[in-house]
C-alpha cells in the first residue's frame, strides 16, 4: 500500500521535529506512538527515512540558523520556550524549504521529482523524450493497453515518439484532464486552479472528468481547463517551453508574474509592492542562478531589491 500525502507529510514533521529537538525522549515516544497508531503512518514514516537518509538537515536552507537558534537558546530558556523560538526561526529555513521543494508530499511517492531548481530530461521506453520542470513529480505506467504518465504537480514538456503504438495510446493525466498525445511537441502545467497546455508541434486531444467528447488543440494553441470548463487562451504563449533550455523569456509581461515564476526555481520568498507589481518586463534571462537575474532588474525598472536575509527578497519602488 502506498501511504497518502497527508500520512507522508505528517511523517516528515516528525523527522523534522526529532532532528531539530535533539534528545527529547517524550517526543521520540509520541513519534512512536504516531507510528504504532496506523499502518500507514509506519509506511509513511519508512518512506520518509529512506528517501532522507542521507540527508543533512544543516544543509537546507535557514536549517542551520534554527538550529543554533535552538541550542544557544536551551542554554538560557525553558525547553517549550526554545523551540517557540525555534519555529519562528526556521520560518524561512527548514518551514519554507519543505513548502517549496516538498510543497506537494506526492512528490515524496512520485516515480520522477525534480527539487527546487532542477530541470531534468528522462527517456521513456518507447522513444519519448519527458522533461520536467522545477518542483514537478510524475509517475510513469507504461503496459500492454496504454503509456500513461500522471502530472502530480509541476510542469512538464513531452515530445512524442514517431513510432506508431497501436491500441497504447500516449496519455498525460492532470488533476483536470486526461490528455492524448500524437507525433508532435507540447507543454502541460498544473497550477493551482486549472491546467494548462501549449502544443508547440503536432496535436494533442483532451476530456475533462464527465465531459462528453475529446477537444483538439493544435500547434500554436494554448488552452486553460479546469474542473468546470475549457478555453482557448487568444495570448499565445510562444516561449511556453524555453525553460527545456534554462531560460525565461518575457514579452511584456507583468513585473508581479514574473517574479512568481522566477520563484520556482529559488528557496525562500520573494515579492514587490503593489505600486510596481503592473510594471512590463521583456527580455530573455537565464535562470542558472535566480538570485543574480533578480540584481538586472533595477537596470530595467525603476524598482529596487530590498533583503532582509538571503532568502528574503522584496522589490520596491525607487524613492
Amino acid at each position: 500500500m502506498t501511504p497518502s500525502p497527508k500520512a507522508v507529510k505528517q511523517a516528515i514533521h516528525w523527522m523534522l521535529s526529532l532532528r531539530e529537538s535533539g534528545d527529547d525522549p517524550a517526543l521520540s515516544q509520541r513519534c512512536d506512538r504516531w507510528r504504532k497508531a496506523n499502518q500507514e503512518h509506519e509506511q509513511a514514516w519508512q518512506r520518509v527515512i529512506s528517501l532522507h537518509q542521507d540527508l543533512d538537515l544543516r544543509t537546507i536552507p535557514g536549517a542551520g540558523v534554527a538550529l543554533q537558534t535552538l541550542e544557544t537558546s536551551q542554554r538560557r530558556l525553558h525547553r517549550r520556550q526554545a523551540l517557540k523560538l525555534l519555529g519562528g526561526a526556521a520560518l524561512v529555513g527548514s518551514a519554507s524549504w519543505l513548502a517549496q521543494d516538498l510543497e506537494s508530499v506526492s512528490g515524496l511517492v512520485s516515480d520522477y521529482v525534480t527539487a527546487t531548481g532542477e530541470i531534468r530530461t528522462i527517456g521513456l521506453p518507447d522513444g519519448s523524450l519527458l522533461q520536467l520542470n522545477t518542483r514537478s513529480a510524475v509517475d510513469v505506467a507504461f503496459t500492454d493497453h496504454q503509456r500513461m504518465i500522471r502530472l502530480n504537480h509541476g510542469e512538464l514538456m513531452l515530445t512524442c515518439s514517431p513510432t506508431p503504438y497501436q491500441g497504447r495510446p500516449l496519455l498525460v493525466q492532470t488533476r483536470d484532464t486526461l490528455l492524448e498525445g500524437f507525433e508532435g511537441r507540447f507543454v502541460v502545467r498544473q497550477d493551482d486552479d486549472c491546467t494548462r497546455i501549449s502544443v508547440s508541434q503536432g496535436r494533442v486531444a483532451f476530456q475533462r472528468p464527465g465531459s462528453a467528447g475529446l477537444q483538439w488543440i493544435s500547434s500554436g494553441q494554448d488552452w486553460r481547463v479546469d474542473a468546470l470548463s475549457a478555453e482557448r487562451l487568444e495570448q499565445v504563449d510562444m516561449d511556453a517551453g524555453a525553460w527545456t533550455e534554462g531560460l525565461i523569456v518575457t514579452r511584456n509581461m507583468r513585473l508581479a508574474d514574473f517574479l512568481s515564476q522566477v520563484n520556482r526555481y529559488r528557496h525562500g520568498y520573494l515579492s514587490c509592492s503593489d505600486e510596481i507589481a503592473d510594471l512590463r518586463l521583456s527580455g530573455v534571462y537565464r535562470l542558472e542562478d535566480p538570485d543574480q537575474l533578480l540584481q538586472l532588474l533595477p537596470q530595467a525598472l525603476p524598482v529596487r531589491l530590498r533583503r532582509r536575509t538571503r532568502w528574503w527578497i522584496r522589490l520596491e519602488p525607487v524613492a
